[in-house]
């Protein structure tokens, strides 16, 4: 299995539009971040695609890849998850696609995208449909199980994802109901997010990832979903006190 980082970036993006601070001017192109998004490439052939941000487009261009996308797992509705669905209409020359997301979150793509979700569809929209899926309850992708876990986003319920057994997902997570903790049992890789290091009422900021990750104990975890107020990923690994810990970057590539 293989994870690609398409961005690590918060709902406005890195640099942000106006900032002049150290981060947004940065020529790293680490400080660089798009919206939060990734790619999992699995040992059974399948290419899931984790939420579908309004940076989608501009990550397939970077990435240089092209190819079928087998599902795509939503894990809220918030317009930086999935303001990028409708730019899916290239990869669907390979099939439909389908997008995995919860009742709730389901209703609210319906309403914001009504055309792609009509009976009679005009051509051209993306060749998509939605499924609907429940938080504990186990479904496949091809030959790939994954598994939906509930998430606190604040107030707001949302999804975290296992995929397959090696593979957790998490973003805008500010806390994890104890029943959703049981099932990061023997993950060998965590992605979690971790805002900013002032606190935030709905998102972890970096102390609270990194007792997250203490907890999880993952083989590797890597921080994601950071807004500039981080700081330089220059000077970031030097705060991590666990060597199996890392911030992600866009671009970057994991084997599990």
């Amino acid at each position: 299995m293989r994870l690609r980082i398409l961005g690590s970036g918060t709902s406005t993006g890195v640099p942000e539009v106006g900032c002049t601070c150290p981060v947004c001017t940065s020529s790293d192109p680490r400080d660089n971040r798009l919206r939060t998004s990734a790619l999992v490439f699995t040992d059974e052939g399948e290419n899931i695609l984790i939420d579908c941000g309004p940076d989608f487009r501009e990550q397939m261009l970077r990435s240089h890849w092209f190819g079928p996308i087998h599902g795509v797992l939503v894990t809220h509705e918030h317009y930086d998850h999935v303001g990028g669905l409708d730019d899916l209409r290239p990869f669907c020359r390979f099939g439909e696609i389908p997008i995995y997301a919860e009742h709730y979150t389901a209703d609210h793509l319906r309403a914001r995208m009504p055309y792609c979700f009509v009976e009679h569809a005009y051509p051209g929209i993306p060749r998509i449909w939605l499924a609907e899926i429940n938080a504990g309850t186990p479904f496949h992708i091809g030959r790939t199980e994954v598994l939906p876990f509930r998430v606190m986003h604040g107030r707001l319920p949302i999804l975290g994802y296992r995929i397959g057994r090696r593979l957790a997902y998490i973003t805008d997570m500010l806390t994890l109901p104890d029943e959703s903790l049981g099932l990061l049992d023997g993950v060998e890789v965590l992605v979690v997010n971790a805002l900013r290091q002032k606190p935030h009422p709905t998102h972890q900021n970096l102390e609270e990832a990194m007792r997250f990750a203490a907890r999880v104990g993952a083989g590797r975890t890597f921080f994601t979903h950071m807004s500039h107020h981080i700081g330089l990923h220059a000077d970031l690994d030097r705060l991590l006190p666990d060597p199996t810990w890392q911030f992600a970057y866009d671009g970057l590539e994991v084997n599990l």
